[in-house]
């Protein structure tokens, strides 16, 4: 289990714009699709990783409580799906419905939207405000497989809190840590 930290995407960065298919409704979504009156959030996850599987119940907590606050929510998966075909779109599908996704969850198979988000990891999360700029990324909580600590969304909901009540969000972030990203060779 690798541990790979998140490379922490300069704060005010545009969102990247991107253009890929929904394993969960066969469209295809772009940033514009995804985002969320107030903000948006945006993760790159994958079907496999253990620290994806260690925090899967509190991401849906965190994007159920929060949809209904203007929130836009987007999972996505860039792993190589050749070398881990565990992570192929009917797979994502499938892990989607189990976990009952109420977002949508894109297939990048060119791996460009992750290059372009400079993401490293799975579990990784970007948070956008309503002008679609960098306001957190970084760790969901201090939770991590086998260090006994629960989850709780602590760092994204006090970043989310922070933009929905126009407080500042805590500039002082802490990287996710999770599996890389499986590059294509």
């Amino acid at each position: 289990m690798a541990r790979t930290p998140s490379n922490m995407l300069a704060l005010d960065t545009i969102a990247p714009d991107f253009f890929l298919p929904d394993t969960n409704s066969n469209e295809w979504k772009s940033f514009n699709d995804v985002k969320g009156n107030h903000g948006t959030v945006v993760m790159f996850i994958c079907n496999h990783c253990p620290f994806v599987l260690h925090v899967i119940e509190e991401i849906i907590r965190v994007a159920n409580d929060y949809r209904v606050q203007g929130i836009g929510f987007v999972a996505i998966s860039s792993n190589d799906v050749l070398n881990y075909p565990e992570d192929a779109p009917d797979k994502m599908t499938e892990f989607a419905f189990n976990n009952k996704f109420s977002f949508p969850y894109l297939y990048d198979e060119s791996q460009e939207t992750a290059k372009k988000y400079d993401a490293a990891c799975t579990p990784d999360f970007y948070l956008f405000n309503a002008q679609n700029k960098l306001v957190y990324r970084g760790q969901l909580d201090d939770s991590r497989p086998k260090n006994g600590i629960p989850t709780n969304g602590n760092d994204l909901r006090g970043a989310i809190d922070s933009l929905l009540y126009n407080r500042s969000v805590n500039p002082l972030q802490k990287p996710s840590i999770g599996c890389n990203i499986k590059w294509k060779n």
